[in-house]
């Protein structure tokens, strides 16, 4: 297994349960649950923002995006602009593949009795 640190943080993300990705400007970074949590409370702008990849929002936003791509992709509707918004609504899936294939996969789904993250 290998080793992901939370980049607000910087310590080790010891299994799944405490892991959330998030995306900015095409880039996907491991957070603690409760660091990210911290981290949208300081934000101030819309353009510091990361976005959630896993979880139950990602995940929403993944199926959505992928009835948009494969409606505008497989029908006629808006013709060439309609093909170009639909390649454009894959970006989330590729991210939420990318996401779990680099960094999700590689943690163990859940590791008991371990110690509370020391946040100091």
């Amino acid at each position: 297994m290998s080793s992901f640190f939370c980049h607000y943080c910087k310590k080790n993300i010891r299994d799944q349960d405490e892991l959330i990705t998030a995306s900015r400007w095409f880039s996907i970074k491991p957070f603690h649950y409760q660091c990210f949590k911290q981290l949208e409370e300081e934000t101030t702008s819309q353009r510091n923002l990361y976005i959630p990849v896993n979880g139950p929002s990602g995940m929403v936003t993944v199926v959505i995006m992928l009835l948009l791509s494969g409606w505008m992709l497989f029908t006629n509707t808006l013709n060439a602009i309609g093909d170009m918004i639909g390649i454009i609504a894959l970006y989330p899936v590729l991210l939420r593949i990318i996401s779990y294939f680099t960094i999700e996969s590689k943690l163990p789904k859940y590791i008991e009795n371990k110690p509370p993250i020391d946040r100091e």
